[in-house]
């Protein structure tokens, strides 16, 4: 991956980090069943039965995450998610990232990408950026998976707000369908490029 790497479709860089953000929080989107997302939304942080011991995946992209959960429509994905939280937070577990699949020239040999995956905290994926029908685009979007102490810190330190956005799921879906789409583009959050300042792993320097 190269920081001058563009896409031939126009001047989007194949891989971004893309995201709605302010000076102090990133925005990231889940979802999961009604019983636990909307327990989260209530009280603006994850119930006791959301399972800190197991990896979770945040997605800073919407369409993306509509892809994922089929606009709200997928079993035990029902209610989305908007999260909140803490810039340091995010910064702190893609400083302590590995890439999800191996890759010669930034890890040298499989058994070197293999310990550093079982031993980051947070995991990255570069997936197909989505449009409004969710159709691939010939660009990328993060997509960060959290474990042990990133999980944790999560749930536990990094988020300062948890909104249920399913509502606004279904109000965007329902535009598309009725072939509305300047009106859908309308109502899709803000995401902007992500900055991402020095220190940051190889696979994120893209």
């Amino acid at each position: 991956m190269n920081e001058h790497q563009v896409d031939a479709a126009g001047d989007e860089p194949r891989f971004r980090v893309r995201a709605r953000h302010t000076e102090t929080t990133v925005t990231v989107y889940q979802a999961y069943q009604p019983r636990i997302g909307r327990a989260a939304a209530r009280d603006g942080r994850f119930p006791a039965s959301w399972k800190r011991d197991r990896m979770t995946w945040i997605k800073p992209s919407f369409l993306w995450m509509m892809y994922r959960c089929g606009w709200g429509t997928k079993e035990n994905q029902e209610t989305v998610l908007a999260v909140e939280i803490t810039r340091e937070g995010f910064l702190w577990a893609l400083r302590r990232s590995c890439l999800s699949h191996y890759v010669p020239d930034l890890h040298g040999d499989r058994d070197t990408w293999k310990r550093q995956l079982r031993e980051a905290p947070a995991r990255v994926q570069w997936d197909p950026e989505r449009d409004l029908h969710l159709r691939a685009l010939p660009y990328r979007s993060l997509q960060l998976g959290l474990a042990g102490e990133a999980a944790a810190r999560y749930a536990d330190e990094w988020t300062v707000g948890i909104e249920d956005v399913t509502p606004l799921a279904q109000e965007i879906h329902a535009l598309v369908r009725a072939g509305r789409l300047e009106a859908a583009r309308e109502l899709l959050p803000s995401e902007r490029p992500y900055p991402l300042g020095e220190g940051m792993p190889a696979h994120l320097r893209a």
